[in-house]
């Protein structure tokens, strides 16, 4: 069946803030789906969109798909039983930097140590927006809010390091306005084998406005952010003449033409690579020093929670020397009481 974007729109109105970045995010994500059933063979009844708590987590009403709006911070435990209990589905949880930072941040790094075939989209807005302007997880130091009125003082998660920390096979950045982009990286998640965690850096009008406006901003936005695509040369750039070079052990931006460098001199983007140590780098750079790394930075191969689940009860089937519930009552260590 050919299905279009207008097939995954649930007829929910949607009641996020006017400008708020998840909009985009949602308009995305229903721009994907023909294409990851397309590319895949999937219907759309193959699909669960689970949540937590949070303004992100309203998503599964918004979606023309099977749903399940869970508790703060428990998405991931949800996603990996409704995963484990029918392999078939696509799960896709859709969570906040609250929501799975913070209380869910347990079930965060076991989800992806596990590695069940989920996909997980990180809304990053630094800040508790549903409750109206806590800091959160990713709140930057020194942020003013109602719960740091004279700046918090706790240093951010970046939620890449965490990925890569608990031994993450696929992590992926975008930005609410790169449309196309987060199009792209819903497409290679749903392909990718495994937890596959998207950070989405998102903009809240209302409390925390033009928190990413430094790389967000139109005008400013190439020189910014560096779209990285596995083997092509990491360049960025409005007139795309700039790029990255290893200078000693650390990632340098450099301008092509100058010094002697030329294009050939340009790392080229290796997603695949097991040793994480190059990711890693990437995944920390910040702009001024460096532009922010956007698109799949991440993805390898290894097996899965799910597929381990299943291989374990296939073995266990075929060599119990246990057929019913009697033999169990009667098994191992048993003894009489006179």
């Amino acid at each position: 069946m050919i299905y279009t974007p207008q097939d995954f729109k649930s007829n929910q109105e949607v009641k996020w803030c006017p400008g708020c970045g998840d909009h985009a995010i949602l308009a995305s994500i229903q721009r994907a789906m023909p294409e990851i059933c397309e590319s895949l063979n999937y219907t759309k009844e193959r699909f669960v969109f689970v949540s937590g708590i949070g303004c992100s987590s309203r998503f599964p009403y918004y979606m023309n798909t099977y749903g399940f709006h869970g508790i703060h911070g428990r998405a991931s435990a949800i996603a990996t039983g409704v995963k484990v209990a029918n392999p078939t589905l696509t799960v896709w949880q859709i969570t906040g930097d609250g929501d799975a930072l913070a209380i869910g941040g347990n079930h965060f790094i076991h989800a992806i140590r596990r590695n069940i075939d989920i996909n997980i989209i990180l809304f990053n807005n630094q800040i508790y927006g549903l409750t109206k302007g806590q800091y959160s997880p990713t709140s930057q130091l020194g942020k003013v809010t109602k719960t740091s009125p004279y700046g918090t003082v706790e240093h951010p998660f970046n939620p890449g390091a965490i990925v890569l920390g608990a031994r993450g096979t696929f992590f992926a950045r975008s930005i609410d306005v790169e449309l196309k982009l987060t199009q792209e990286i819903m497409v290679e998640s749903a392909k990718h084998d495994g937890t596959a965690v998207t950070e989405v850096l998102v903009n809240c009008v209302i409390f925390n406005d033009k928190t990413h406006a430094a790389v967000t901003d139109k005008e400013n936005r190439a020189d910014r952010t560096i779209i990285l695509r596995h083997g092509e040369p990491m360049i960025f750039g409005k007139d795309r003449d700039r790029g990255l070079i290893l200078y000693g052990r650390k990632l340098k931006a450099v301008k092509i033409g100058e010094g002697g460098i030329t294009e050939k001199d340009i790392l080229i983007h290796d997603a695949k690579e097991e040793n994480p140590g190059l990711h890693s780098m990437l995944i920390d750079m910040k702009y001024p020093e460096l532009p922010i790394a956007l698109g799949v930075i991440r993805a390898v191969n290894d097996k899965t929670y799910d597929d381990n689940v299943r291989d374990q009860v296939i073995d266990v089937m075929e060599h119990s020397q246990i057929h019913s519930m009697d033999e169990l009552l009667h098994s191992g260590a048993t003894w009489e009481v006179k």
